[in-house]
């Protein structure tokens, strides 16, 4: 089920401008640094596990806290809004995040991909609604008009945690709840492409009070009422985060090629070393099998299991042909055996024969004669012969 907002405009640019969306260098107006890039394809970090490292993670406001659950964002007192933003840029790609919003009237949990030419694609998880979620988009920080905005629909997202991607290119957005897809964005739909997100971005997450008193009433009724302080704590939970570049491995910095916020504008160069990321550089074989999908994982456990499989076949092809090869030379040497043996047995057979008849022919013979062996025969008259 989708809604779109029904609130003010005004509503929706409050919301926003207050959801600490910012750009410390607007490449539309001036020369800025180049962008660091992730660098590589992939990067997962698990908060049950791992903290967010400062030479990857810049918290503009407040910090976490590390429990159970992961990651914990908490308003604890008037004026907390933890938030924190990567410090890699990722030019297209896939954001997925293992989350849990915050329960609390007037308390907002985020989700931002942000460029610092004000591209920008939302999350928004509003307190008191545990039905709904809101996403929406802004390109080159546009807010002349106010139809971006949608509400879709999520079980429990105040006491469950759900999976939320963010899936990212140059043609369209799709967002995605669990692994369904709930919401389309083309990027001819975005005001023909010129409001569409297409500058390397930032991740942020945060949680504000987007119902505190000071704020002005449009706020305050969109965030759901004025928040009650004295309920606090108020915690967003974060479990995991995936994060993959669509330009992965063309280059370590993206750089704004013109004024135009154009992606084809964008210049990717490759003068600096990769970012290195959390614990063991955050490309352990193990972080990158965590980091995959579940279709990726089932492809590549099916393909290992094939390989396995055609291995196994081949060995036992190979056994089965190695066998019969040596029972084929074992017949022929059991069969040369029989032979050998054969042939001893005639020759034994016929020495015997040989021999049985010089001694029945060396016994007849008179005497004075010789024998056949040349051996004289001779009578001594004692009643035996004498050789």
């Amino acid at each position: 089920m989708k809604l779109t907002t029904i609130l003010p405009g005004l509503a929706a640019l409050c919301a926003t401008t207050l959801a600490q969306t910012f750009t410390d260098c607007n490449p539309l107006n001036a020369t800025c640094p180049p962008n660091t890039a992730l660098g590589r394809s992939n990067y997962t970090i698990d908060f049950l596990q791992n903290e967010m490292n400062s030479k990857v993670w810049n918290w503009t406001a407040g910090s976490a806290q590390y429990g159970s659950d992961g990651a914990e964002f908490i308003i604890s007192t008037r004026g907390d809004a933890p938030t924190v933003k990567s410090k890699f840029y990722i030019f297209f790609g896939t954001v997925e995040v293992i989350f849990r919003a915050a329960k609390g009237q007037g308390i907002v949990s985020s989700i931002v991909i942000q460029s610092d030419d004000l591209d920008e694609i939302d999350w928004e998880w509003i307190g008191g609604n545990d039905t709904h979620v809101q996403t929406n988009y802004f390109g080159k920080g546009n807010t002349t008009s106010y139809d971006r905005a949608e509400w879709v629909a999520v079980d429990s997202p105040l006491d469950e945690f759900h999976n939320y991607t963010t899936d990212w290119s140059k043609e369209k957005i799709d967002f995605y709840i669990d692994g369904n897809i709930v919401r389309t964005i083309k990027y001819e739909d975005a005001n023909g492409g010129n409001n569409f997100p297409q500058t390397p971005s930032d991740v942020r997450l945060g949680i504000w009070a987007g119902g505190d008193k000071n704020n002005n009433n449009y706020t305050i009724e969109w965030a759901g009422g004025e928040v009650n302080y004295k309920d606090a704590p108020y915690t967003m939970y974060v479990k995991s985060l995936r994060i993959t570049d669509a330009a992965a491995g063309q280059g370590t910095q993206y750089e704004y090629g013109d004024n135009s916020g154009s992606f084809d504008s964008i210049k990717i160069l490759n003068n600096t070393a990769a970012i290195k990321l959390d614990g063991n550089d955050g490309e352990s074989m193990v972080k990158r099998w965590q980091g995959l999908s579940e279709t990726a994982k089932i492809a590549i456990g099916a393909s290992v299991c094939g390989v396995a499989l055609i291995a196994a076949i081949i060995f036992v092809f190979c056994c089965i042909k190695q066998r019969r090869a040596g029972k084929h030379e074992r017949l022929l040497e059991d069969a040369k055996f029989e032979k050998d043996r054969a042939e001893l047995l005639a020759f034994r057979a016929e020495m015997g024969r040989q021999r049985s008849e010089k001694l029945a022919m060396m016994q007849g013979a008179p005497t004075g004669q010789v024998h056949p062996s040349g051996i004289h025969s001779m009578n001594s008259g004692r009643g035996y012969q004498r050789y």
